[in-house]
């Protein structure tokens, strides 16, 4: 086996969401203050580390009202005014993970799916823009059972092939453009995905696996409609993403990513696709310490505790910044 995944599977995820939906949320309740409390006065040198990670997914400043659309948490349930559609997403189940915590009578906005604007009023989402006031746009680890996987490569940077590989869904522009340009390279392997797009042909092939993927010392990571999903357990690997700067960011913090520390920067028309991948294979040293950065980077999601704290104080804040 070249891998171990640490991947939840869908099955599992359910069961879990649903336990804790039948749960009455009066236990989870009588303990919000004293989960965060215990966790903090245990580890008292981590609470800047956590102060910093809440104001980032949360940045809030002043106190901004929730519009008229806003739920009560002891109407957000899998039914009323929820839409059908996000009533039955991993998006709620991750959501009400937290928002079980606290008292029915707090408000809450879900702007759910790939979101890549800033909503008008301050809204619970999976994504959002990088750069500009994106403060409306508070995020929590949402549809993290497809976007959150990690795994364990023991294929070693200098046993991979000298190319890289981009099995991708072929919709948006951008990505087309890519194949465009570059299928049949010989420094790339290259495939589309999605069949029902009527774009070329010789692009379609079948999906592969991960394991797979982790033959190539280089994986291409295209933003999709927002995020590429595949840049996390890239980063969790002993290969290197590539991808032109990043412009949308979830819970991973990707607007924290630094160019050709965390991932091989290309340019936003591809044109020095050629030329980066050729360095970085000439430059082992340098393609090794982007490895080691991203591991680093990495580790600080995988403590589970940590993760529902920094979550629960996200949501904390999110109820006093709106004014409850």
């Amino acid at each position: 086996m070249a891998i171990d995944f640490n991947k939840n599977m869908h099955l599992w995820f359910y069961m879990k969401g649903y336990y804790r939906y039948f749960m009455p949320k009066c236990f989870c309740q009588s303990r919000l203050e004293s989960k965060i409390d215990s966790y903090l006065k245990k580890h008292p040198d981590e609470v800047e580390y956590i102060n910093d990670r809440v104001n980032y997914y949360c940045k809030l400043l002043n106190e901004t009202p929730l519009s008229d659309n806003a739920i009560e948490l002891a109407h957000f349930k899998k039914t009323s005014k929820l839409k059908a559609k996000q009533a039955r997403s991993t998006y709620f189940f991750d959501t009400y993970e937290y928002t079980r915590f606290f008292p029915d009578d707090k408000k809450i906005l879900t702007l759910y799916g790939d979101i890549t604007h800033v909503p008008d009023f301050p809204s619970i989402t999976k994504s959002r823009p990088i750069a500009g006031d994106n403060a409306n746009s508070v995020l929590l680890n949402l549809d993290k059972v497809r976007h959150f996987v990690f795994l364990n490569d023991r294929i070693p940077y200098e046993n991979k092939e000298n190319r890289m590989i981009g099995y991708m869904g072929v919709s948006q522009e951008h990505r087309v453009n890519f194949m465009r340009k570059y299928f049949g390279n010989p420094l790339c392997e290259l495939g589309q995905v999605n069949k029902n797009r009527d774009y070329c042909k010789d692009w379609i092939k079948p999906k592969i696996t991960i394991a797979e993927h982790l033959k190539y010392k280089f994986i291409l990571s295209l933003e999709g409609y927002d995020v590429a999903t595949n840049l996390k357990w890239i980063m969790s690997s002993n290969s290197i993403p590539v991808t032109p700067e990043l412009v949308y960011e979830t819970w991973f913090m990707e607007g924290r990513l630094k160019p050709d520390y965390n991932y091989i920067r290309i340019a936003k028309d591809y044109s020095d696709l050629e030329e980066r991948l050729q360095y970085y294979i000439d430059h082992p040293d340098e393609a090794r310490a982007i490895i080691e950065h991203n591991h680093e980077y990495i580790a600080q999601f995988k403590n589970k505790e940590r993760e529902d704290v920094i979550s629960l104080l996200v949501l904390k804040k999110y109820f006093e910044k709106t004014a409850q």
